[in-house]
């Protein structure tokens, strides 16, 4: 059963019940595993499927994704075209693990050409919680309601103290400007979020940066409190 079905009314027959959240937990098994055949650092890069391969946002991602892959990490995407493509693209340029977590969509998001490691999903929520699983971080290019999606996610995993030492990179100044505008004037000036929330983020349109960013808060990463431990439990 996909998602589609599972979320169109509420199941009256609890053997149906039973049998559908048996077959989510094992597709959570089996991307569990998947993410076990991750040798390696990882960092998961999101952005629209929809880019070019002529497009400045293609090229950014493959860039950024290569500067990964000679550095020994894994990239992971969501296995699809566009930004994902190039991504994957790139970390297999730079000797690095390609991995791709694709999910079967009614029009049909092809895998792209570029994995070493692949699997597709049938529930997003599955399929989410390994990009967090396998990452040590974020890098977000520019994307539409799915790449918001992963954005926000993470910044909720961070902001609740569930993920730590976890770095976003917000790859695209001119694109992502107008939404941290937003928040600024709006989320933060009524109190709905603190100036440390903002700090999650790093804005940038250099791929050097990106990596040095990731790699920087890895190395960081000794076991100690996260540097975005949250006040409260709940994110609001």
């Amino acid at each position: 059963m996909d998602d589609r079905q599972l979320l169109d009314k509420p199941h009256q027959d609890q053997d149906e019940l039973r049998e559908n959240t048996a077959l989510i937990a094992e597709e959570f098994y089996g991307g569990f595993q998947a993410v076990e055949r991750i040798d390696r650092p990882a960092v998961s890069i999101f952005g629209s499927a929809r880019v070019a391969e002529d497009s400045p946002e293609y090229a950014a991602a493959r860039a950024t994704a290569k500067l990964f892959g000679e550095a020994g990490w894994a990239v992971i995407t969501g296995g699809g075209p566009g930004v994902m493509e190039a991504a994957n693209r790139g970390c297999k340029e730079g000797g690095g693990l390609s991995v791709g977590f694709n999910i079967e969509l009614p029009h049909e998001q092809h895998v792209n050409p570029y994995l070493d490691i692949s699997m597709t999903f049938r529930h997003f929520y599955a399929r989410k919680t390994m990009f967090v699983k396998a990452a040590e971080g974020f890098c977000v290019f520019p994307g539409g309601f799915g790449t918001a999606d992963e954005l926000f996610e993470s910044l909720v995993l961070i902001q609740t103290g569930k993920v730590l030492h976890f770095p976003v990179v917000l790859f695209g100044v001119a694109y992502w400007t107008p939404l941290l505008e937003w928040v600024r004037r709006s989320a933060l000036a009524d109190g709905m979020v603190s100036a440390d929330d903002l700090a999650l983020l790093t804005l940038t349109d250099e791929p050097r940066i990106a990596l040095e960013t990731v790699l920087d808060a890895y190395r960081a990463g000794d076991g100690k409190a996260s540097p975005h431990a949250p006040e409260k439990a709940d994110a609001q």
